[in-house]
């Protein structure tokens, strides 16, 4: 899996959040801050396309402080007026299979904020996907009010039963800080 930018930096993130804002105001709010954030360093936000919830908030903030933002949407989402129409790049591909291989091919990093099904399955592949050696780019949670609790606490539990290894686990970076969550993404990404 190539990355836009130079090897060991950290020029784009791509953002895997909810199509929908959730019930805590705070998603909200840490989905702008983390587009301000991205916008604010120069590094490209590459999501999932859309203009509703989390993903649209994202974007939004981004593009208003001046950032590049990349979305990736399949054809039958983009159908159903969910495509973002002010995006400085958009990509509209077949299906959620070429979507989630061209924003991983986009990205240099991965993080995931609160979301739905969709963000759990984008977040799981491409764990697994580090797993099993397909790429080396560091993956991170934002953990928004704890909400990604209960997901690690299931992870450990997966460990503990002998389904997987602790250094699985360890390929995802957690932290409820954004500024520090980038930091420890571009630490790991030099260190590959």
């Amino acid at each position: 899996m190539s990355a836009v930018g130079r090897p060991g930096e950290l020029q784009s993130v791509c953002v895997f959040c909810g199509s929908s804002k959730g019930h805590d105001p705070a998603f909200v709010r840490a989905a702008e801050a983390f587009g301000r954030l991205l916008a604010g360093r120069g590094i490209t936000l590459v999501y999932g396309g859309g203009h509703t919830g989390l993903m649209g908030a994202l974007a939004d903030a981004a593009l208003a402080a001046g950032g590049r933002v990349i979305g990736v949407i399949p054809a039958g989402l983009a159908e159903r007026e969910l495509l973002h129409s002010r995006l400085s790049e958009q990509h509209v591909v077949t299906g959620m299979h070429e979507r989630k291989a061209l924003m991983a091919s986009l990205a240099s990093a991965f993080v995931a904020l609160p979301g739905g099904l969709g963000t759990l399955d984008e977040l799981f592949e491409i764990w697994t996907w580090a797993q099993l050696g397909l790429h080396a780019k560091p993956i991170g949670l934002l953990d928004v009010n704890g909400f990604f609790r209960p997901l690690l606490e299931l992870t450990s539990q997966i460990v503990e039963h002998g389904f997987a290894r602790r250094e699985n686990l360890e390929l995802v970076l957690v932290d409820d800080h954004a500024e520090r969550l980038l930091e420890r993404l571009a630490d790991r990404l030099r260190a590959e």
